[in-house]
């Protein structure tokens, strides 16, 4: 089963989450959401933020490759099936993730 996550959601934390499904999702979430070099004891972690202000098709690869890299070290529970991008006038991207969950 495909599962979407949009990376415009902000992250909720559930420290219990009741199934590995949720779990899985929520962390896939904290990963796209954390800037790398921003959690002390692991540098790595997270989306490389040099990607702001760069053009958008340099932007897309370089962000894709980010998730796809970040997603396979941090969760390897899940494997993406695809990321698609939604832009706003103001030039943000939000990347919208299809995943599927091997538990």
């Amino acid at each position: 089963m495909l599962y979407t996550i949009n990376g415009a959601d902000a992250p909720q934390i559930d420290f219990a989450p009741v199934t590995v499904i949720e779990e899985v999702l929520q962390n896939v979430r904290t990963i796209i959401s954390t800037i790398k070099h921003s959690v002390p004891m692991d540098r790595e972690f997270g989306i490389d933020g040099a990607i702001i202000d760069r053009p958008i098709n340099i932007a897309k690869a370089h962000l894709s490759n980010e998730i796809f890299r970040s997603v396979r070290r941090y969760e390897p529970r899940a494997v993406i099936e695809s990321i698609d991008f939604e832009g706003d006038e103001s030039g943000r991207l939000t990347p919208k993730i299809k995943v599927q969950i091997n538990e």
